[in-house]
C-alpha cells in the first residue's frame, strides 16, 4: 500500500509540476477579483477529474478523443492569454482594478487544466491498464489529495504579499504571457501546428 501511495505521489508530481506555475498565475490574478479562489480550486478539480476519467476509460479500451484532436485544447489558454493582453493594451493608462484575465471562471480554469494536462492521459492510461482495481482507486485518491496540496501551494505563492508586490508592475503582461506560452507549447508539442501546415 505504501509503495502504491509513494508511486502515485511521484507520478502526480512529475506530470503536474507545470501546474504550480499556472495555479500561481491564477491566484495572482485572483488578487484583483477574478477568477475567485473557489473557481480556481473547483476548476482544477473538475479538469483533473476529467483527465483521470478519460485515462481510466482509455485503460478499459475506450477512446473518447482521438489523439490528434487533443492538441487543439491549446487554443483555450492561448485565447485567454490573447484576450487578456488585448484587454490590457486597450485599457492601458486607465485606472483598472480588475486583473488581466478577469473573464476566467470555473469552466475556463477546468479547460486550462485539461489542456495543460492532456498529455497526462498518455502516461496514466497504460499505468491504469496494468494496475489492479484497488490500486487504481488508491492512486486516484492520492491524486485528488495532491490536487488540494497543489492548489494550496499555488495560493501561498500567488497571494504572498512580496510576490504580489514584486509582480504587480508586470502582472498585466505576465499573466497573459504565461497563458499564451502555455497554449503555444501545447499546440506545438502535440504536433497540431505541424500537421496543419503540412496538410
Amino acid at each position: 500500500m505504501l509503495g502504491i501511495i509513494a508511486a502515485a505521489a511521484a507520478m502526480f508530481a512529475a506530470t503536474n509540476i507545470d501546474d504550480i506555475v499556472v495555479l500561481t498565475v491564477l491566484f495572482l490574478a485572483s488578487s484583483k477579483g477574478r477568477p475567485r479562489p473557489w473557481e480556481i480550486v473547483g476548476g482544477q478539480y473538475l479538469g483533473f477529474i476529467t483527465l483521470v476519467g478519460v485515462s481510466v476509460l482509455a485503460a478499459l479500451g475506450l477512446t473518447l478523443v482521438p489523439d490528434e484532436w487533443v492538441g487543439w485544447l491549446g487554443l483555450l489558454p492561448l485565447g485567454i492569454g490573447v484576450f487578456g493582453l488585448i484587454r490590457f493594451l486597450r485599457r492601458r493608462g486607465e485606472e483598472e482594478e480588475e486583473g488581466a484575465i478577469s473573464a476566467v471562471g470555473l469552466l475556463s480554469v477546468a479547460g486550462i487544466t485539461i489542456a495543460n494536462g492532456a498529455d497526462n492521459i498518455a502516461i496514466y492510461t497504460p499505468i491504469f491498464r496494468t494496475m489492479a482495481p484497488q490500486d487504481t482507486v488508491v492512486t486516484i485518491i492520492v491524486f485528488l489529495i495532491l490536487v488540494a496540496v497543489w492548489c494550496a501551494l499555488g495560493r501561498v505563492v500567488g497571494t504572498h504579499p512580496k510576490v504580489i508586490e514584486t509582480l504587480e508592475k508586470i502582472e498585466h503582461w505576465l499573466v497573459p504571457a504565461v497563458f499564451i506560452g502555455l497554449g503555444l507549447f501545447i499546440l506545438i508539442s502535440s504536433g497540431v501546428l505541424t500537421r496543419m501546415f503540412s496538410a
